[in-house]
């Protein structure tokens, strides 16, 4: 399989950066192909062209960074997005990187009374930090929310199938040694289950024993 691991986070030692660093390096341990995409390291322009939008008089034009961006993963089976929650939303240049690539033409095209997804059958991963602790996250709803308002309409609009939203809170600068190391475990593990869950979900029921 190909998996677009897609980081937007703009410090390169950050937990964030280490996070998908691992998770792209277990990728690759168990012989899945990766396109990293740094998005921060790319300086990928987040804002929206009027001339992008659908629907505006005349064809939609589309710049030469997003054409190039989605010949890049338009064949990824995955696409996994690792980035800090702020404010209870992604950072502004992952929301800007999937209003410019995952929209008309690449995510969903026109059709009669709305639009058609185009992503049918690829997977979204989500693996996200905050420096809110996990209880004050469930407890107020905020993640649900966020993935409610973020990762369940995206795979709604393109065909998506969220497979996994693995979240690690209370993260604070200086944090230990220890505890980064459970984290990245847990990180070599999301993506075990990620390979494992498509490898069972392509075996039909005549090859199961």
């Amino acid at each position: 399989m190909k998996h677009a691991v897609i980081l937007a986070h703009p410090a390169s030692d950050s937990l964030n950066a280490e996070i998908a660093r691992t998770y792209a390096a277990e990728l690759r341990t168990l012989g899945e192909e990766v396109v990293w995409r740094d998005l921060y390291r790319m300086r990928w322009d987040p804002v929206l062209k009027a001339a992008e939008i659908p629907g505006r008089p005349g064809p939609a034009h589309f710049y030469k960074d997003v054409i190039t961006e989605r010949s890049r993963i338009e064949d990824a089976d995955v696409f996994a997005f690792v980035y800090p929650i702020w404010f209870n939303a992604p950072p502004a240049i992952l929301k800007g990187y999937v209003d410019r690539v995952f929209g008309m033409g690449f995510g969903f095209e026109a059709a009669f009374g709305g639009v058609e997804p185009r992503l049918n059958g690829r997977r979204l991963i989500s693996l996200t930090t905050s420096g809110a602790p996990d209880f004050w996250l469930y407890e107020t709803g905020a993640l649900a929310d966020l993935m409610r308002s973020f990762d369940m309409y995206l795979a709604h609009a393109c065909g998506l199938t969220v497979a996994d939203h693995a979240h690690f809170g209370g993260i604070v600068a200086g944090i230990r040694t220890e505890a980064v190391a459970d984290i990245l475990s847990q990180v070599r593990a999301a993506a075990n289950r990620c390979v494992a869950g498509a490898l069972a979900r392509d075996v039909s029921p005549l090859t199961q024993t």
